[in-house]
């Protein structure tokens, strides 16, 4: 019989292969009996640090007679029969297309849309405004090396989407079936075959940067086309369903289904579906700033040892909400073993991010701290004024940095005694430099005196976290889409036939997966109304 068991507890310095014999020990049976064992999930749970343990979900056959059986399940509360899901089943769509479906935009959610077509034989047109990874990736070195910035390739814009330069974070909070999917096609595509069961997955800006060439790969292998450095400038249509869409201002590409996947940093993109009259709404989001830690500080908090060998660089996870005005501060996007960059992609405006590769190896933690900000913060009700507030604090940032992509920081106890840090000796990982302000100047004040009083409640969190060797790095504030893109039932843009809003430019996900499960919804939907080109 195929079962599942979950809260297997294993000593952190145990092998992996002594987990048959363990699980025979406590099912009290023959270790031969056990076969088909499979990771599901690994946590760690460190409630009794220094002991450390990893928590198990394991699925495995168990080759006993029928009643053997049900008495060991009878013992065991953990143990249970591996539910069978049933597969996702798509509706026989009613008309097929005259054109073949188009995918605006290369990130998760559309390599993971253009992949879903390709697969059930749609041949999608992938249209990428920034550059393949490899030239991308040249591209934004050469920013962080001489402030040069391309607006079109950097790193919001390009193949893999915003999270190629991050710390390749494969969690999410949202529990769909076709995060399994997702992973295994991440695994295909040269990503390790752990995160397919480890609970806080990554992997990393470097292996990253492999995935999504094999993602390509797979999505012309099977009768699509990407085409980069071809940006949506135009939309095509009736009062009342899509007819194409306008690339680079000169190329018209019919279509009647497009699904647009256009990353939560495309403002020039909003303003074009806004001038199309495609309905968008505001949508509240988070601003701060990026702290840095030694890794140590972090591991000894997390793990009550500086460095454990089996472990890796610790990471944390922290909230605050601050009683005198309501809001909510937490720490997000955070990078273990990582840095801080420059990751503009307007000229002379500043924002940063946190990356890491999938060693983790650089001995410095960082992660964005920031506020809830909404309509009351803009100032307006228009559906783009999260993105004009957006524009007003990175260029406050730019400017304090020395208008050169410098980033403005100061050393955390500094900041708490609202004092300029003139003798700046804490440590900065951030590319390409820095200039030592009064990080209060580029911040709305409401935000910063909420990070103020969550600074000192999460040192008393972890010990040291708001002290002399914690920096903070302005500004953060691309968390999240400032806007939501609205959608009906079937998934498209109000009142638009064929147009297919997705991912966390649409303002309907907030992660590599979440954007990715989207993405495929996407392609579903779009599968569930439309038979691909010359089939009925």
């Amino acid at each position: 019989m195929d079962l599942i068991w979950t809260n297997i507890r294993v000593p952190v310095e145990e092998e992996e292969s002594l987990l048959i014999s363990r699980m025979a020990h406590k099912l009290r049976v023959p270790p031969q009996s056990i076969s088909g064992l499979r990771i599901v999930r690994r946590s760690l749970d460190a409630r009794k640090k220094p002991q450390l343990f990893f928590s198990y979900t394991l699925t495995f056959n168990l080759e006993l007679p029928i009643k053997e059986v049900q008495r060991i399940l009878s013992r065991n509360r953990d143990l249970k029969p591996e539910p069978i899901e049933e597969p996702i089943l798509l509706s026989k769509p009613d008309k097929r297309l005259t054109h073949r479906p188009i995918v605006i935009g290369a990130g998760p959610a559309g390599y993971f849309a253009a992949l879903a077509l390709a697969q059930k034989g749609y041949a999608p047109l992938v249209l990428e405004r920034g550059d393949a990874v490899i030239e991308r990736t040249r591209k934004v070195n050469e920013f962080w090396e001489s402030g040069n910035l391309d607006t079109e390739s950097n790193v919001q814009f390009g193949e893999g989407g915003a999270g190629t330069f991050s710390d390749g974070k494969l969690t999410t909070r949202i529990s769909d079936r076709r995060i399994t999917e997702v992973l295994h096609a991440f695994v295909k595509a040269g990503a390790p075959t752990e995160i397919q069961y480890l609970a806080k997955a990554h992997i990393g800006t470097d292996i990253l940067k492999q995935v999504v060439q094999g993602l390509r790969q797979e999505i012309i292998a099977l009768g699509g086309e990407v085409r980069f450095r071809t940006k949506l400038t135009g939309l095509q249509k009736t009062t009342e369903k899509m007819t194409g869409v306008g690339v680079n201002g000169n190329e018209e590409i019919p279509a009647e289904a497009v699904i647009l996947a256009i990353g939560h940093s495309a403002r020039d993109t909003y303003e074009m579906l806004l001038d199309h009259e495609i309905q968008i709404e505001q949508k509240a989001f988070a601003i701060g700033l990026r702290i840095e830690h030694p890794q140590e500080l972090i591991n000894r908090s997390q793990y009550g040892v500086e460095e454990h060998p089996k472990l890796g660089p610790a990471d944390y996870q922290l909230t605050y909400q601050d009683q005198l005005t309501g809001r909510g501060a937490y720490a997000f996007c955070m990078c273990p073993g990582g840095k801080v960059v420059a990751a503009a992609s307007e000229e002379e405006r500043l924002v940063t991010n946190g990356m890491s590769v999938y060693r983790r190896d650089s001995g410095i933690a960082n992660s964005a701290l920031v506020v809830t900000v909404g309509q009351n913060d803009f100032g307006s009700s228009h559906p783009l004024a999260g993105i004009e507030f957006q524009r007003h604090w990175e260029h406050q940032a730019f400017l304090a940095g020395g208008r050169n992509y410098y980033a403005p920081v100061q050393c955390v106890p500094d900041f708490l005694k609202g004092q300029e840090s003139d003798d700046f000796s804490c440590p900065s990982s951030y590319i390409p430099g820095v200039t030592a302000v009064d990080l209060h100047h580029v911040l709305p004040k409401p935000v910063s005196e909420v990070l103020e009083r969550a600074l000192t409640s999460f040192d008393h969190k972890i010990k040291g976290f708001a002290g002399e060797t914690a920096t903070l790095t302005g500004v953060e504030t691309r968390t999240s889409a400032p806007i939501r893109i609205t959608r009906d039932e079937n998934g498209e843009a109000l009142g638009i036939k064929g147009l297919f809003p997705a991912g966390e430019g649409a303002g309907y996900a907030g992660g590599i997966i979440s954007a990715a499960v989207d993405g495929i919804r996407a392609a579903e939907r779009l599968m569930a109304q439309y038979a691909p080109v010359g089939r009925s």
